[in-house]
Parts: structure tokens; C-alpha cells; sequence
């Protein structure tokens, strides 16, 4: 009789960042170009990386699979967002809106584990140069990118799991721009007071440890630059960091701000902001910031012009 009693929701309406008509075309148009940034931008690092010999080292391995994350990360939510700013009604499919959901939560997972991967290459190559090639060699570079991925399904998997065995039997409209755990848990007419808690103990493990663990490297190696004598070697040194901190300040920032605020301090504008921050900002900006001062990147895109015109 109770299964029979529930209405089962078939879809949601997804109220996005503004119902008024005329601004929806202003964010359509803007968004239509960050996503064409992003995507131009991340494909760009992606390509140059494997046409230039000279990128082809450890650190270009995990900047190439931060891109290819960052298109598939921002194309599960952009695509439909766009689309939904042009519809009278915003509507995905339950189906749709849990694929989403999984979708973005495996690769947001594997953004996190990625940058700390990311920071051990840094360590190595700062702290222990001499043994740099034999310990980071392709193996352990393919097993650190493997794990990475591992890691953002399997914290995926648990959230959509949870997910699934809640009852949704209306209302259905989600005051976001995609389906994202918390605004879809607001939709059950169940308790969801056990996922709330997987949610927080899973970005711990998710989040908060790599966070700690990038600030224990980044530690050791700012103490290790702070040893060098040569003024010239801290800046080298020191540049070949600053893109990674940058990265992980930005996508970091936003998502400790997001998942590990306490429930009575949220707002709904906040997270909207928050997540479009760390979901479509950030994978836009990531290719920005490790080529535009980056003189290896700069001098393999002048190495592979000078053969296209010699050729």
C-alpha cells in the first residue's frame, strides 16, 4: 500500500540562474563562450602535448589528463544549461538528472586525487631532482592517473547509490542549474539524513585529505626552495609551481567553500555561485594558467609552427 500511495517523480524542472527571458540570452551567449574557451583551450594543451617530443614528460602526462577531465567535467553540465536557457521548460529526465549527477561527481572525485598527483610530480622533481626519471617513470605516472580515476568513480558510485534509494514524489523543480547532490536530496520526500552524512564523510576522504596532503608537499617543497642559494634557481624553481597552486587554490577553494560549510549556513545563491566557480570557471581557466606563462608550452607551439612553415 505505501509503494502504491507515491507518486514517483519522472522528471525534474531545473530553475537554473534566471527565469527573466532577456537575461537568459546574455548568459546563454556568455557561457556559449566560455564553454568554446574551455573546449578550444583544454583540446589545445591535449594536442600540443603529444605533437611536441619536448612535452612529453611527466608533468604534461597529468596537465593532458586534467584537460581531457576538464571537457568531459564542464560538457556534463554546460550542454543542457545552454539548452535550457533557449526552453520554455527546463526539464531532465530522473534517468537523466541521476547520469548527471554521477557523471559530475566522478570527475569532480578525480580532479581532486589528479591535483595531488600533480603535487607529489612537483615534490619529486623539486626535492628529489637527481632520482626525478627513475622514480617518476611512465608506469608509476600511468598507476597515479589510474588511482585518480578510481578514486572519483568509486566516490561516485557510493553518492548515486544513496541516491537512488530515496523516494522523490514531488515537488520537482531543483533551484539549480544542474542536478548536484545536495539540490537533488532537497527533492526526496524521504530522509536523507544518511546521505547528508555520507556526503560530508566522503569529501573528507574526497576533498579535505588531498587538500592536506598538497599542503604537506607544497611545505616541504617551499622549504626545499628556501635552501637553494641562487636567486635565479628559487625563481625557476618556484615557477614551476605556481600554475599547480593556482589550479588547486581555485578548484579547491571553491569546493571546501561548497561541501564543508555546516547545513544551516547554506544559501541557495551561494552554492549556485560556488559550483559554477569550481564546474565551468575553473575548467575554462586551468588551460589559461599553465599556457600563458608557460615558456615550455609557448616554445613548443613556436617549434611546432616553425615546422608547419619549413614543411
Amino acid at each position: 500500500m505505501e509503494g502504491q500511495n507515491r507518486t514517483t517523480v519522472t522528471e525534474f524542472i531545473l530553475l537554473g540562474l534566471s527565469n527573466h527571458p532577456k537575461i537568459q540570452i546574455v548568459l546563454f551567449v556568455l557561457f556559449l563562450i566560455v564553454y568554446m574557451i574551455t573546449l578550444i583551450g583544454n583540446t589545445f594543451i591535449i594536442l600540443l602535448s603529444r605533437l611536441d617530443h619536448h612535452l612529453q614528460t611527466p608533468m604534461y602526462f597529468f596537465i593532458s589528463n586534467l584537460s581531457f577531465l576538464d571537457i568531459w567535467y564542464t560538457s556534463s553540465i554546460v550542454p543542457k544549461m545552454l539548452e535550457n536557457f533557449l526552453v520554455q521548460k527546463k526539464s531532465i529526465s530522473f534517468n537523466g538528472c541521476m547520469a548527471q549527477l554521477c557523471i559530475h561527481l566522478s570527475l569532480g572525485g578525480t580532479e581532486c586525487y589528479l591535483l595531488l598527483s600533480m603535487a607529489y610530480d612537483r615534490y619529486v622533481a623539486i626535492c628529489k631532482p637527481l632520482h626525478y626519471t627513475n622514480i617518476m617513470d611512465k608506469i608509476l605516472c600511468i598507476k597515479l592517473a589510474a588511482c585518480s580515476w578510481f578514486g572519483g568513480i568509486i566516490n561516485s558510485l557510493i553518492h548515486t547509490v544513496f541516491a537512488l534509494q530515496l523516494t522523490y514524489c514531488g515537488p520537482n523543480e531543483i533551484d539549480h542549474f544542474f542536478c548536484e547532490v545536495p539540490a537533488v536530496l532537497g527533492m526526496a520526500c524521504t530522509d536523507s539524513s544518511t546521505n547528508k552524512t555520507v556526503i560530508f564523510f566522503c569529501a573528507i576522504v574526497v576533498v579535505i585529505i588531498p587538500f592536506f596532503l598538497i599542503l604537506i608537499t607544497y611545505i616541504r617543497i617551499i622549504s626545499t626552495i628556501l635552501k637553494i642559494h641562487s636567486a635565479d634557481g628559487r625563481q625557476k624553481a618556484f615557477s614551476t609551481c605556481a600554475s599547480h597552486i593556482t589550479v588547486v587554490s581555485l578548484f579547491y577553494g571553491t569546493i571546501i567553500f561548497m561541501y564543508m560549510r555546516p547545513g544551516s549556513s547554506h544559501s541557495l545563491h551561494q552554492d549556485k555561485m560556488a559550483t559554477l566557480f569550481y564546474s565551468v570557471v575553473t575548467p575554462m581557466l586551468n588551460p589559461l594558467i599553465y599556457s600563458l606563462r608557460n615558456k615550455e608550452v609557448k616554445g613548443a607551439l613556436f617549434r611546432i609552427i616553425g615546422r608547419k612553415i619549413d614543411s
